[in-house]
């Protein structure tokens, strides 16, 4: 059951989560959004195609490299990055229609697309997932079954270059213990859903209701 969260009124937040491949980001967030109100994944937009049961516009938005190519010209995209030959992005449309309506946003994007994003928002909230050391990255990559031996050299020559810029990030989660890192992704969004920048104005309004004007 989601709890539901005791605020003033605020503003919406945008939380960009990062790591390699294999660090457990959907382990993470799963829980995360199951147990928190008002706050949704983005959907992006890919050109990879379609896993065994992802469905199109739950799991991704599954597009040819034309209409990729079509939405780029239009400047449709706040972030695209190509990973593994395939191109993915998150819409300007996806961030501020949930950001204009104050739900809160969970990107779930590679390091160069959290780097465009901050750019053009620089509010965001920004947490990078480290897996514990490389063997235990290399273990759960390999236990997926769904990599060939080339394949898996790629990921792990990514996952190299991406945890180089975790230093970028405003939080850092080692995922060693998935239940403790769990909590501490939920402390994150909690904490960050209280900023005196995001409540400020839904706290002015309460106080001078109970309080009046001071002046």
């Amino acid at each position: 059951m989601k709890i539901a969260e005791q605020e003033v009124g605020r503003t919406g937040c945008l939380f960009i989560v990062s790591g390699p491949s294999g660090a457990g980001k959907t382990s993470i967030c799963t829980p995360a959004l199951e147990e928190l109100e008002d706050i949704h994944p983005s959907v992006s937009i890919t050109t990879r195609t379609a896993r065994k049961d992802e469905v199109d516009g739950r799991d991704y938005r599954f597009v040819d490299d034309a209409e990729f190519d079509r939405m780029l010209s239009d400047g449709a995209f706040a972030e695209w990055a190509e990973v593994h030959g395939n191109r993915y992005g998150t819409t300007r449309e996806t961030i501020e229609t949930a950001l204009g309506a104050g739900r809160d946003l969970l990107l779930d994007i590679d390091v160069q697309g959290a780097e465009q994003v901050k750019a053009l928002y620089p509010d965001a909230v920004s947490v990078f997932l480290l897996p514990p050391s490389r063997a235990r990255l290399e273990q759960r990559l390999k236990g997926r079954g769904t990599e060939s031996a080339d394949a898996l050299a790629v990921r792990l020559a990514a996952a190299c270059r991406e945890i180089a810029g975790f230093t970028e990030y405003d939080y850092l989660i080692i995922n060693e213990d998935l239940s403790l890192a769990v909590e501490q992704f939920i402390s994150i969004l909690r904490g960050e859903r209280q900023r005196v920048s995001r409540v400020g104005d839904a706290a002015r309004r309460l106080i001078l209701d109970i309080f009046g004007d001071p002046t």
